[in-house]
């Protein structure tokens, strides 16, 4: 599924991040961005070694933000980046989970403009151990990229996103949200 917003697109496709042929690649990191498992662990293995030890050098990243590392072995698919984005962990929605989620993946947004990608995946941040409903976590994460793409001035570099959404139900949910926006 695919909408277009200003001269982007944003793309919702099932499957493991790390086989996309992006600029960058999001990884939904813990705060001192140590490599785990899920998307994390899957990015951070698909890069190699090199990539825990440039994180290790970052000193760690803020719930609601991201940074931004070489690729290393990803580049051998096209991926420049590998960007960072800390998820808040859900705690019943009332310490400000929402206003964390939306800042990580625009700060991702930003990022990837920042070091002109025209192109980037995300996962569903937050949606895994960090227990963040999917339901919830959709509609914020797509607006926030819809209103990147359709912002005025339009971004100089940045006109493909793609979440990458490992499993069937994660990506329904993403559908009808897409659909909703």
């Amino acid at each position: 599924m695919q909408r277009s917003f200003g001269r982007g697109s944003l793309e919702l496709w099932q499957g493991d991040i790390t086989r996309l042929a992006v600029d960058a690649v999001t990884t939904a990191a813990n705060s001192g961005l140590r490599g785990g498992g899920g998307v994390d662990g899957a990015v951070h293995h698909a890069a190699g070694p090199r990539l825990l030890a440039a994180c290790r050098g970052l000193g760690g990243c803020r719930t609601g933000s991201a940074v931004l590392t070489p690729a290393f072995d990803l580049a051998d698919r096209g991926v420049r980046h590998v960007i960072h984005a800390v998820g808040p962990i859900w705690r019943g929605g009332e310490a400000d989970e929402d206003r964390m989620l939306v800042g990580a993946y625009r700060r991702s947004l930003e990022l990837a403009e920042e070091h002109a990608c025209a192109s980037l995946a995300f996962p569903s941040i937050s949606t895994g151990v960090y227990g963040f409903p999917a339901a919830r976590a959709a509609p914020l994460a797509l607006a926030t990229v819809r209103d990147f793409l359709a912002a005025e001035p339009a971004p100089a570099h940045l006109r493909r996103v793609v979440f990458a959404l490992f499993d069937r139900p994660t990506l329904d949910v993403y559908a009808r949200a897409l659909e909703a926006l």
